[in-house]
């Protein structure tokens, strides 16, 4: 019995949708941090304000007390007098009323000796600690119904130093400063919600504006799946735009691919047609005249060669064309330079011929793919080979141009080298200045098209010796060209 598949979710599916939406990451991240400022903010602005308002209450209570102190007498035994209808603020005749005067005895143990009416018969308790004269303490006690209250104190002396000390208390009640506090404290809640909603509201509509762009590169993207369009249209912000036009370069060079696959496929099946409809014949002959069976083994040879070299042709083209532009491609010159002149050797050992190479900078690098660069120059040396009488030159070197740093090869041969007139003809496919050499026509005309798709160049001249001289210009990877960097013999 087959095992039953799991159901997914589609609770789940969803919301895993939308945690790796970027619309919901945006908008949970702007809200965590729009909500964690606002608390902070709340936090110290409920701070400033309850700390601005003690220091308010603090002043108060200071100017109540230097109220005090200044109506205060002593009579002639030392003790305290104060005449309260001189004291200006009716709570203090009121009781309970919240504002307090006491006045204590500084020596121990201490005593009420005056106090305001606003007391009845509480007395305030102040904590134990040394007062200099003059000195303004502030503590926060219980007062006569229980509610908290500041007082301030101050200890003063008659004229005489060593007269008695006294203390002289205010206290209001700190209710009232609380309340004030509490409404400050809720006016900021309620303005900070509604701030918080706008800027919610905001972060919204930043999000939806500043993630419209995607919503249009996703219909113009959906345009090209479809067929609709061949690359994407539209007009995007300049972050977006560079995505934009990388994607269509991308677009442009598949496009460019699948034309030159279109176009290989052709030239390939044309080129192949013509030796399998000599095949066909060959082979229909003998069938009719079975004398001439013997002659169909070297036409079927010969044709198969030559269908052999036109795959040959294309493969290598389409290999150039798949890995043009591959980026990191670096190919070292020197070692490919080593390894032709090596075959060659051995190929053409009977003619004695002399392959000469300069030496190579080591930094002397090629930017593409080693098969690529085996194909041009070992063609180019192949031919040379073909061609010369007794030597062979080759030289690499590194130089820059406009374009950026290049790669300059050159294969000298002392051969009879080719007029100018017919120099631009070599290059086609299938031509051949002599049937005499073998060969089958194709060997430059690979080597110009893969320098053209690396968007080199090959030109033809006259060698030193007298002979072709075949100048090759490739691109080399990005980097400065060091003249002093030691030289590597081949």
């Amino acid at each position: 019995m087959a095992p039953a598949r799991a159901v997914e979710d589609p609770r789940r599916g969803a919301l895993a949708r939308w945690l790796s939406s970027l619309r919901l990451r945006l908008l949970a991240a702007t809200l965590v941090a729009l909500v964690v400022a606002l608390l902070l903010a709340g936090g110290l602005l409920a701070g400033l304000f309850r700390d601005h308002v003690m220091r308010q209450f603090e002043a108060t209570l200071t100017a109540q007390l230097d109220q005090l102190t200044a109506r205060l007498e002593f009579d002639a035994s030392g003790q305290p007098l104060l005449d309260a209808g001189t004291l200006t603020d009716p709570r203090w005749s009121r009781p309970f009323s919240g504002l307090y005067w006491q006045i204590d005895s500084g020596a121990a143990p201490r005593r009420a000796v005056l106090r305001s009416r606003s007391l009845w018969d509480s007395t305030l308790l102040a904590p134990d600690d040394i007062l200099a004269d003059g000195a303004v303490h502030a503590h926060e006690i219980a007062g006569p119904d229980g509610a908290s209250m500041l007082l301030m104190e101050r200890t003063i002396r008659r004229d005489d130093p060593a007269a008695t000390p006294w203390r002289l208390l205010v206290a209001a009640d700190l209710r009232e400063t609380g309340a004030a506090a509490a409404r400050f404290n809720g006016m900021l809640a309620a303005s900070l919600a509604a701030l918080l909603l706008l800027l919610c509201i905001a972060a919204v509509a930043q999000v939806a504006v500043g993630l419209a762009p995607l919503r249009t590169l996703q219909r113009a993207l959906a345009a090209v799946r479809e067929g609709r369009s061949a690359r994407l249209e539209g007009r995007f912000p300049v972050e977006v735009q560079a995505l934009t036009e990388d994607f269509n370069a991308v677009l442009e060079r598949n496009a460019e691919v699948v034309a030159r696959a279109r176009t290989q496929a052709g030239n390939l099946a044309h080129a192949i047609k013509t030796p399998l409809a000599a095949m066909a014949q060959a082979a229909a002959s003998a069938l009719q005249r079975p004398a001439t069976a013997a002659e169909l083994a070297p036409l079927v040879h010969e044709q198969v060669e030559v269908a052999r070299r036109h795959v040959d042709w294309h493969l290598a083209r389409s290999r150039a064309a798949a890995s043009l532009g591959l980026p990191g491609a670096r190919t070292p010159v020197a070692p490919v330079i080593a390894g032709l002149l090596r075959v060659l050797e051995r190929v053409h050992v009977g003619r004695s011929l002399a392959l000469l190479c300069e030496p190579v900078d080591p930094a002397a690098t090629f930017a593409g793919e080693a098969q690529d660069l085996q194909e041009m120059l070992g063609n180019l040396l192949d031919n040379a080979c073909k061609w010369a009488r007794r030597e062979v030159h080759v030289s690499a070197m590194l130089f820059t141009d406009a374009s950026g740093r290049r790669l300059r090869l050159c294969v000298d041969d002392d051969g009879p080298g080719i007029e100018v007139s017919r120099r631009d003809s070599v290059t086609t496919r299938g031509a051949r200045l002599d049937e005499s050499v073998p060969g089958s026509g194709l060997g430059l005309a690979i080597v110009s098209d893969l320098v053209g798709l690396y968007g080199g160049s090959l030109s033809l001249g006259v060698a030193p010796a007298g002979g072709l001289s075949a100048e090759l210009i490739l691109p080399a990877p990005a980097g400065q060209v060091d003249p002093a960097a030691p030289k590597a013999r081949v």
